[in-house]
């Protein structure tokens, strides 16, 4: 279910058109026999609707989480790049998928800042490092995928399967998260 994000009179970015508007009324969208509204709509004057993710928050536009514009920008550019393993040969870590070296997440153009493991922690179960280095390396892209549906299910609420309700919902928990609007998916479901 969706919760707004956004309050009456609260001064926002409008993506779609560039400019900069007062939100003059939230909008829900109730289902009979559900407890909250399967969407929220923000009318800002300029002639339609919008969607919550079609606005950024003053604060979140000019504060410290340059959300989703700055992120769209590099997400295609984190990759894994090996390193050399300093405390072991090749030989010695043969059973290691890439033997000699370990992976180090790259999320900047100039190869500074990423993710990282001690050697140790990668001797102990080098698969999962594997696995844990390809899963962050393609997050961005699902986050992307997350946010798409998250919109797609938000426009078509009324189309949507009853089935894909429950994953249009897990989206906006997940997204909410992410750009720190919210609850973390594992709190909100306790």
């Amino acid at each position: 279910m969706a919760k707004a994000l956004y309050h009456k009179a609260q001064r926002v970015f409008v993506k779609p058109v560039g400019t900069w508007a007062l939100v003059e009324k939230v909008i829900p969208h109730w289902v009979k026999d559900v407890e909250e509204p399967l969407r929220v709509t923000y009318d800002v004057g300029l002639g339609r609707d919008f969607t919550a993710g079609e606005l950024l928050s003053e604060d979140v536009m000019h504060g410290r989480n340059r959300m989703q514009s700055d992120m769209d920008a590099s997400i295609d550019q984190w990759r894994i790049q090996r390193a050399k393993n300093r405390w072991q040969e090749g030989d010695d870590t043969s059973a290691h998928p890439y033997p000699g070296t370990f992976p180090v997440v790259m999320t900047d153009d100039n190869d500074w800042g990423g993710w990282r493991v001690p050697g140790s922690e990668y001797d102990r179960d080098p698969h999962k490092i594997e696995y844990q280095a390809r899963l962050i390396v393609n997050g961005p892209m699902m986050l992307r995928m997350c946010r798409q549906f998250a919109d797609y299910a938000a426009q078509n609420a009324a189309d949507l399967p009853d089935g894909l309700k429950p994953l249009a919902t897990e989206c906006q928990k997940v997204l909410r998260h992410v750009y720190e609007i919210g609850d973390s998916p594992r709190a909100a479901a306790e």
